[in-house]
This record gives C-alpha cells, sequence and structure tokens, in this order.
C-alpha cells in the first residue's frame, strides 16, 4: 500500500471514529431537552395513562443505552426511524391504527432544498472569492486591496440575520428586485426557484466570501518572496501570470481546506437563513423539530449536520495530500 492510500485509510477511520463519537454527544444532548414530547402533544388536560401509552409506543420508557443502540442499529441500516410529530397519536388512546411517517420521508425534500441552497452559494461565493483574493494579492496595499478587506471583515464580523435583513431592505422592500420570502416547492420552474433563492444565497455569500478571499490573498502572497517566483519576474513573466501560473497552484491546499470548510458551513449553517427568509431546508425544519420535540427529526437533522461537516473535511485533506506531493511524505 502506498503512501497516499494509507494516509487517505487514516483520515476515513479518523472520520468514522469522529462521528462514532458525535453521535452519542448528539443521542445525550437531545435528550437532555427540557420538556417531554408526550405531554407536549397531549396537552394540559392529558391523563398520566394516555402520556404513558405515547410513551411505551415510541419506547421512550427504555433506558437510554437501550434507545441509542435501538438508533444507532437503525442509522447503519439506513433507518432514520419515525417521526414522532407526524404521527396519529389516536392508535396511542385506543382508536383506529396511527400512520407513521418516516424521517426518511421528512427529510430528503429538505435535504435537497438545501443542498440546492449550497450550491447556488457556491457556484457564486467560490469563484468571486478566489478572484477578489487573486486581486488583492497582486494590488497588494492599493486601494482595492483595502477595500475588499475592509468589505470582506465588515461582512463576516456582522451576524447572518442582520445582513439577511438589510438584503431585504435594499433588494426586497426599498427595489423590489427579489422576493423576501423564499418558499419555493417541488416542481417549481429552475428559474423561477433560483429567483426565489437568491436572496438567502447572497447572505451566505457575504458570510463565507471574507475567509475564502483573505486565505486566497494571504497564501499567494506568502510565496511571493519564493526564489521560483524572482526566477520568474527575472525572466520577464507578467505579475498576473506570476500569481495565476506559479503562485496561485502551489498555494492550493490551505485554499481547498478553507473552501471546504465554507461548504460545510453552508450546510451545517444555514439554520438562521433558513428560518429568517422561511426556506424549506433542512435548517428549518431542525428548529421546527426542536419546538415541539420531534427527537428523531432533531437526532436525524444533527447527525446530518455533523456527517456533511467530517465529510467535506476528510475531502479537504484528501484533495490538500493530491494536491501538494510534500505532504504525502511527511517525513
Amino acid at each position: 500500500m502506498n503512501s497516499v492510500s494509507k494516509i487517505i485509510l487514516q483520515r476515513l477511520a479518523l472520520g468514522l471514529l469522529t462521528l462514532f463519537i458525535v453521535s452519542i454527544v448528539i443521542f445525550v444532548s437531545v435528550n437532555m431537552l427540557p420538556g417531554d414530547f408526550a405531554e407536549a402533544i397531549l396537552g394540559q388536560g392529558a391523563t398520566p395513562e394516555a402520556v404513558q401509552a405515547i410513551r411505551e409506543d415510541l419506547g421512550l420508557n427504555q433506558n437510554p443505552v437501550t434507545r441509542y443502540l435501538s438508533w444507532l442499529g437503525g442509522v447503519l441500516q439506513g433507518d432514520l426511524g419515525n417521526s414522532f410529530a407526524q404521527a396519529n397519536f389516536a392508535s396511542f388512546v385506543g382508536a383506529d391504527s396511527g400512520v407513521r411517517v418516516t424521517v426518511a420521508d421528512q427529510i430528503a425534500p429538505r435535504f435537497a432544498n438545501t443542498m440546492f441552497l449550497a450550491g447556488v452559494t457556491a457556484a457564486i461565493a467560490v469563484p468571486v472569492s478566489i478572484l477578489i483574493g487573486v486581486l488583492a494579492a497582486l494590488y497588494r496595499n492599493s486601494v482595492f486591496d483595502r477595500v475588499a478587506n475592509i468589505g470582506t471583515l465588515t461582512s463576516i464580523s456582522s451576524p447572518e440575520f442582520f445582513l439577511a435583513y438589510l438584503l431585504i431592505l435594499f433588494l426586497a422592500v426599498l427595489n423590489p428586485i427579489l422576493p423576501s420570502l423564499s418558499n419555493i416547492y417541488d416542481g417549481m420552474p429552475f428559474g423561477e426557484r433560483l429567483q426565489k433563492s437568491m436572496l438567502p444565497a447572497l447572505t451566505l455569500t457575504l458570510v463565507v466570501m471574507a475567509h475564502m478571499m483573505r486565505m486566497t490573498r494571504a497564501a499567494i502572497i506568502n510565496l511571493l518572496a519564493s526564489p521560483y517566483i524572482e526566477m520568474a519576474r527575472l525572466k520577464g513573466v507578467t505579475p498576473f501570470k506570476i500569481i495565476v501560473k506559479h503562485a496561485l497552484p502551489n498555494a492550493l491546499a490551505p485554499i481547498i481546506n478553507v473552501v471546504a470548510l465554507n461548504l460545510a458551513y453552508l450546510i451545517t449553517g444555514v439554520v438562521v437563513v433558513e428560518v429568517v427568509f422561511v426556506y424549506p431546508g433542512i435548517g428549518q425544519l431542525f428548529v421546527d423539530s426542536v419546538k415541539i420535540r420531534d427527537i428523531p427529526v432533531v437526532q436525524a437533522c444533527c447527525l446530518i449536520f455533523a456527517s456533511a461537516y467530517i465529510l467535506l473535511n476528510l475531502t479537504a485533506d484528501v484533495l490538500s495530500i493530491l494536491s501538494n506531493p510534500r505532504l504525502r511524505h511527511p517525513k
């Protein structure tokens, strides 16, 4: 087995171990949420018999270890369980059989919407950030460099909801260019879906662009003092060609890492933005499920967030190793 394959397998093993530990943290944290689902769904007039019937049917009366192992076993088999809130609880009090809705059925369309929003944001943020970073390095200490740094630092220092409301004010209220609510649905034409998703996508772009731009700028500037860059300058190569052809390929490893981290944020950090724009994604579903204590949905959303973050970090590690030969031989 060569060194690259060995390093990749080590990263995968560490990723699986991390995900297992995170699953324990998720289960413990979700089950420590205040309140009881059975009492919440039945209201203040619930009888102890009805509450006990619901808890027995949902398995809430089992000990935590048994419930965790049951949940983990189902996840390993691709079964995220059934939603508590979407069930018909008439069966729990002796009426007709209830209809269960699986967590996967609930999450699948919402996750697709979140991935669409993340894809639109990445398509805007990644090329724009790298381009601005390259230009900022090319025109270092110029007016453009200062404006780019001030603009990106301002955007990253502002809370997501503040940026969202500013965009709503300027692009939906004062200048009605884009809709303020992203009420998309299945079967919506691509152009209309893109238009309704543009404001949340622009909000996320402003949030993630600063990291990528500044890392691109710093990585390129760090390489501009290298001897091979000086040799290229002595040969008369233009500054732009030096950066694009010689500096940028060698700066890919840190840029890939910061891009992957920000792409992970686009999936795991969309909760606030989706709530502000009423975007029907997994972040909105997560908030709604926490409100009604729908434990299986909350656990599944948290696990998806953690898996996406770990997977993108592993991808960044592998791409960094493949793009930089020095990382293939750590000795």
